[in-house]
């Protein structure tokens, strides 16, 4: 088995491209489903957020691993894949397991350190979890991740002064207005972006709130909790009348805020309207950057504003990739042992099977037996069982570990232990769940939807 990741981040493309090839949470069930049933993919995680879109998989073989996930982007967003290789980065083994933990410890982030993915990685692996998407090697690398992230923020300063796209898009409304307190500010979207944009709002002394969005109920619930003022989608071109500074923050596909209308808001106000668009895709038509009186910014412009609070955090981000290097060894580690779980789980099972046999034995040739006397004759032979086994197992797993040639060692064990049969049963047990998943996945592919009518 082979760790992939493929993806596209802020690093390798512009905003215009990134939310091309995002993943909204309407889709993304199917797209996990439909990753999952790609020829070599055993395990599949998708990330999607506004910063990246990056896909994980356990596969068969490398190259045709790669192939699958690129052909899978290349058919849901309708792209040709020479296209897909000019902006996308693929990592593989160590390379793809080092790349997960940089990225939940936020140091792959816009604002290094910053926590909001953490909570995205998490959504993302236990959605694919839910799917049964993930199986034990997955299941294992994504929790030694989410847990050493979860270390680094609680016991390193990397979140001192935390920051994020958020706190940098009110860092960036101070920097243009000074002083907040006075000022009106309009959060276009209700989700987790917007809470943590009012939150950072209301720490700066904003008083005046208008929180936007399609649930009104949503806006009212996030809106409440810091003294502000909830209003419908419908209303937005009301809460831009009196609005000083918009931050927007929905999903959507399309323009949530027109030139059109701002041309007719500016009708009714001469001050300025600063607009700060973090939404992928933009939610903000770009073109009113060109207007008279509007200042337009999105998430790409928000790099340079958070630039001056880097120093200490890469400072910080230095101790924490030696804690990663640590984690990425010991995976690998455990990694190589998988190759020998099934050479212990045989040799186990002979020994046990090995065991009862010998109690039944000596239980027909010495019938007056008490149960207690029985007890002490299991407990102690069973004793003698697991400390013969201790000592092998320790160092079956330990040369399987250290040697270049594994598949070589393995067959050497499995001759030395006698374990053929026991092998052969478990090879005719796989190729039976082999074959009912290939009919579960054909099944699937029958009753799928078309990529293109979704």
């Amino acid at each position: 088995m082979n760790i992939i990741v493929a993806g596209i981040n802020f690093k390798t493309a512009s905003i215009q491209i990134r939310e091309r090839f995002t993943f909204n949470k309407n889709m993304l069930l199917r797209a996990i489903q439909t990753l999952q049933n790609r020829i070599g993919i055993q395990e599949c995680v998708i990330v999607s957020t506004c910063n990246r879109t990056e896909i994980y998989c356990v596969v068969d073989e490398i190259n045709t691993g790669r192939h699958s996930i690129i052909a899978f982007l290349s058919d849901w967003f309708n792209t040709d894949q020479s296209e897909l290789e000019n902006i996308i980065y693929v990592k593989e083994s160590d390379r793809a397991i080092h790349h997960l933990f940089r990225v939940s410890c936020g140091l792959n982030s816009l604002v290094i350190g910053e926590t909001q993915i953490l909570g995205q990685i998490k959504d993302a692996f236990f959605q694919s979890l839910e799917l049964s998407a993930t199986n034990k090697i997955f299941n294992r690398l994504f929790k030694q991740a989410i847990t050493l992230a979860k270390y680094v923020h609680t016991h390193t300063d990397i979140g001192r002064n935390a920051v994020s796209v958020s706190y940098a898009a009110v860092e960036l409304g101070k920097k243009i207005l000074h002083n907040l307190s006075d000022k009106t500010v309009v959060i276009l979207g209700a989700g987790r972006m917007g809470e943590l944009t009012a939150k950072h709002l209301y720490s700066n002394g904003v008083k005046k709130i208008i929180v936007v969005n399609r649930t009104i109920e949503h806006a009212s619930e996030l809106a409440s909790r810091f003294d502000g003022v909830a209003l419908g989608l419908d209303q937005l071109s009301t809460a831009l009348k009196d609005a000083d500074i918009v931050i927007s923050s929905l999903e959507a596909k399309y323009n949530i805020i027109t030139k059109q209308q701002v041309q007719g808001i500016f009708k009714q106000r001469k001050h300025p309207l600063f607009f700060i668009d973090i939404g992928v895709p933009r939610n903000i038509d770009p073109e009113i950057r060109y207007m008279e009186k509007a200042f337009l910014y999105n998430i790409d412009d928000l790099e340079s504003i958070v630039k001056s609070n880097f120093q200490d955090r890469i400072n910080e981000a230095d101790k924490i990739e030696e804690m990663i290097y640590e984690e990425v060894a010991s995976f690998k580690e455990w990694l190589d042992t998988l190759d020998v779980v099934p050479l212990i789980t045989q040799l186990r099972e002979k020994s046990i099977t090995i065991h009862e046999e010998a109690i039944h034995q000596i239980e027909k040739k010495l019938p007056n037996l008490t149960e207690y006397e029985l007890k002490i004759i299991r407990k102690f032979s069973k004793s003698i069982v697991n400390q013969l086994l201790n000592g092998p197992l320790i160092k079956m797993k330990q040369m399987v570990v250290d040697n270049s040639n594994k598949d070589e060692l393995i067959e050497i064990i499995t001759q030395i232990f006698s374990l053929e049969e026991e092998r052969n049963k478990k090879l005719q047990e796989s190729t039976v769940k082999s074959k009912r998943s290939e009919i579960k996945k054909i099944d699937f592919t029958l009753n799928s939807t078309p990529i293109h009518s979704l």
